[in-house]
């Protein structure tokens, strides 16, 4: 969840793969040749490259320990001001439409102004939605947030993405680390970010408000950081339309990969959807229908997602990628059949293991899906690839969550849900399947 805002593993994971290069892997050779300093040494006044390499790394788990604080919060939010499911849903949704926007627009943009001035400003706008966040006193605002929030967090991803294999050190072993800092960072600080605003629920008289005073803190200093990160992306002639060109919207798909594009469709939508409907409905789903009160408890099962779907991802990373998208949809149907379980005998403890084996399936298949196409892509076409990759991931990880919350005041909440999984269920088994098809096709005969 990078990025990239869900709960799935990066394309940054490809990206630090030799064998599956992602949209930055094409970088790394012009970056190589425009270190700060000798031999890759950071120039004055500047931190060291792996000084800078961690930076990131801890800078992507902010941004995505931040995107899931509001999810054990949505249920207090609720009460305090009325308003409906949909309503609440359409708060979630909101974030994953503006990041989508803000990746398929100023994606690249680092590319030809620099990593630090992009990482800035992405970083002093993520600050600005933490204080709409503290300061919000009703839907309008809550929305603004969201929206500010997404827009920051699409805009840091690309140049977050960039950085690290920028910034990356070169020994063997290192790599190694790095691909594993790069799988696990996404989906770790959705659940950091979910289990501490738990924990800030559970622990505080006023979690609404102290814990985004503190991630306010966390997103000016590291602000002031980037500062000191060496800056890869020499300046150019020209950089300055070349920069207005990469902000065109661009998604598309080559004509030799749509057959596997096609196939990593249900696989797409099933993964993302269901992570969207835990992030946005999990707590009302543990209150409403397993009569929890502990809020707390909200944020522990989005944390057993997510971090399930970290560990997953980096187990399985060096496997077959057909294989890893068959296997991980099979676990992701088994995951939400336990969940569908669950819900219907109100079982707690069968709650959380449904979460837990759907996010081991959410973070293989993703991986393996992604894997998969990046193999079919030349460096000139990556970037239109990943684009509609993401645009089919976050409109299934946003769209599906607002009609099931537009579904609930008619439908129910236990009723939406049961039906919402179903759906996850049949697009699972259906990706496991073509999965396994295309992987016996590209074995040699």
């Amino acid at each position: 969840m990078t990025n990239s805002g869900g709960c799935a593993p990066s394309a940054n994971t490809l990206e630090a793969d030799p064998r599956a290069p992602g949209r930055a892997a094409g970088r790394r050779d012009d970056a190589a040749g425009r270190r700060d300093g000798p031999a890759g040494t950071a120039a004055r006044g500047r931190i060291s490259h792996a000084a800078g390499f961690w930076l990131l790394a801890g800078t992507l788990v902010a941004f995505m320990a931040a995107s899931s604080t509001p999810s054990p919060l949505y249920v207090l939010y609720q009460q305090r001001w009325g308003f409906s499911a949909a309503t609440l849903t359409a708060v979630f949704a909101v974030y994953a439409l503006a990041l989508l926007i803000a990746l398929l627009t100023v994606g690249e943009l680092s590319d030809h102004v620099g990593r630090r001035p992009v990482l800035i400003a992405a970083l002093l706008a993520e600050a600005g939605a933490m204080v709409a966040f503290l300061t919000a006193d009703g839907v309008g605002p809550l929305l603004l947030a969201r929206a500010v929030q997404g827009l920051a967090t699409g805009a840091a991803t690309g140049a977050i993405s960039a950085g690290l294999v920028d910034l990356q050190p070169g020994s063997r072993r290192v790599r190694q680390l790095g691909a594993l800092v790069n799988s696990a960072a996404p989906t770790g600080g959705l659940a950091a970010g979910a289990l501490g605003a738990g924990l800030f629920v559970r622990y505080t008289t006023t979690p609404t408000t102290s814990v985004f005073v503190l991630l306010t803190a966390v997103f000016v200093v590291l602000a002031a950081a980037m500062a000191l990160l060496p800056e890869p992306v020499a300046p150019r002639p020209g950089r300055g339309r070349d920069a207005l060109v990469s902000l065109r919207p661009r998604a598309g798909v080559p004509r030799h990969a749509r057959g596997a594009f096609t196939a990593a469709v249900p696989c797409l939508i099933a993964t993302w959807a269901m992570g969207g409907l835990y992030l946005s409905l999990g707590g009302s789903l543990t209150a409403g229908v397993l009569r929890i009160s502990d809020h707390l408890v909200g944020g522990l099962v989005v944390a057993a997602l997510t971090a399930a779907g970290a560990v997953a991802s980096v187990t399985v990373r060096d496997r077959a990628a057909g294989r890893v998208m068959a296997g991980g949809s099979l676990m992701l149907a088994a995951g939400t059949g336990l969940t569908l379980a669950a819900l219907a005998a109100a079982s707690a403890p069968l709650f959380f293991a449904g979460a837990v084996v759907a996010g081991c399936g959410f973070g293989s298949a993703f991986l393996g899906a992604l894997r998969s196409l990046a193999a079919l892509a030349g460096p000139a076409e990556r970037a239109a690839l990943f684009a509609s990759v993401y645009v089919v991931s976050y409109l299934a990880f946003s769209v599906p969550a607002l009609v099931a919350g537009l579904a609930v005041s008619s439908l129910g909440l236990r009723a939406t849900a049961t039906v919402y999984g179903c759906g996850v269920v049949v697009l699972a088994l259906l990706a496991a399947v073509l999965g396994l098809v295309r992987e016996r096709a590209a074995r040699p005969a």
